[in-house]
Parts: C-alpha cells; sequence; structure tokens
C-alpha cells in the first residue's frame, strides 16, 4: 500500500540528506518526493510516498520523528487527504495533428506554455491518475521529454465535518499541524 507521508523539518543544510539517509539505510524506496517551504518561517515541509504495509509505514513514521531536525511526521493515511501533481510535457505536433494534440490537452485543462512549429509544451496539475492518464494519451504523439514533480498533499478540512471521516473520535482537519508544538 503507498503511504503519503509529510514531515515538517526544520529549514537547515543537510536535513534532506539526513531524511533520505534514513531510507537508504533501512532498504525502503521512495516513490515521490517533494519538499518545499511552510506558511511558517524556517520550517520546511517534505512530503514523500513510501509503498509499504501498515507496520513498515509506522516504522517509517517512528523512525523519521526521531531524528533532530524532524518536528512532526503525518502520515495522510490516517484521514482523507487531497494530492497533486505537477507535469510538464513536451509533445511533437505536425500541421495533422496540431489540433487533435491541443483538443486532448483542453480535455484535461492542460495548459499551454510553450508553443513551437513542431511540439507545445503543457503543464497539468492534478490527481496521479489525472497526471498518467494526459501522458497515455499524448504518447500516440511522440513525446519528446517530461517532468513530474513529487505529489505533494494536505488532509482534507472538510474531514471535520463528516463524522463518517474522522479516524478515531475527533479530527484535526481544522487545525495546523504543528499547532501546540515549538519549532525550538
Amino acid at each position: 500500500m503507498k503511504h503519503i507521508f509529510s514531515a515538517f523539518l526544520r529549514d537547515e543544510p543537510r536535513v534532506l540528506t539526513r531524511v533520505t539517509s534514513l531510507f537508504a539505510r533501512r532498504g525502503y524506496n521512495i516513490d515521490s518526493l517533494s519538499v518545499g517551504a511552510t506558511e511558517q518561517r524556517g520550517i520546511s515541509r517534505m512530503t514523500f510516498i513510501a509503498d509499504a504495509p501498515a507496520e513498515m509505514a509506522n516504522q517509517i513514521q517512528r523512525q523519521l520523528e526521531k531524528l533532530e531536525d524532524v518536528i512532526r511526521v503525518v502520515n495522510h493515511a490516517v484521514e482523507k487527504f487531497v494530492d497533486r501533481e505537477l507535469v510538464l510535457l513536451k509533445v511533437k505536433i505536425t500541421p495533422e495533428t496540431r489540433l487533435e494534440v491541443r483538443m486532448i490537452a483542453e480535455d484535461f485543462r492542460a495548459r499551454n506554455v510553450d508553443v513551437g512549429s513542431q511540439s507545445y509544451v503543457f503543464e497539468v496539475t492534478g490527481d496521479e491518475g489525472k497526471i498518467t492518464a494526459f501522458i497515455e494519451q499524448m504518447r500516440p504523439f511522440g513525446i519528446i521529454e517530461t517532468m513530474r514533480t513529487g505529489r505533494v498533499a494536505l488532509s482534507r478540512g472538510s474531514n471535520a465535518d463528516i463524522a463518517s471521516q474522522v479516524y478515531e473520535g475527533s479530527s484535526s482537519a481544522l487545525e495546523h499541524p504543528l499547532a501546540g508544538m515549538a519549532a525550538d
């Protein structure tokens, strides 16, 4: 099962190296990794996907939480979440395929970010299924190049409103994941 984790980290040199080396030492594979600043100065958020059984996912979380610069780890499997990723895709075009390629892109709400005489570059944002489907639809035309970001995720705010979506009695969906914690 794929687990999506968000780790809140102190924004310090070598923190990413320490986190990823933990995975390497334990033989865990990271399927997707994305790191960026948060709304709190000095704290970054790392979102990663690990394909692991539940017990291994719990072990990953516990080991990450032991690292000095890790403030908190959230396993998004606990509550409903929303996730997105972005792809930039350069596809070949000819005068005969130009319109069809644009129509397919429109169906996926892809944004055309570069128009060339022999290629288009599209930007698509969505869940993993949408991104994969878009790539597969463009494959017959000839994909020149692709760049796919790692997935990012947040717990849904609606978890707090729907009793069936609340895990173990209460929801933290309307609280910041670091609420009540000191960043030191």
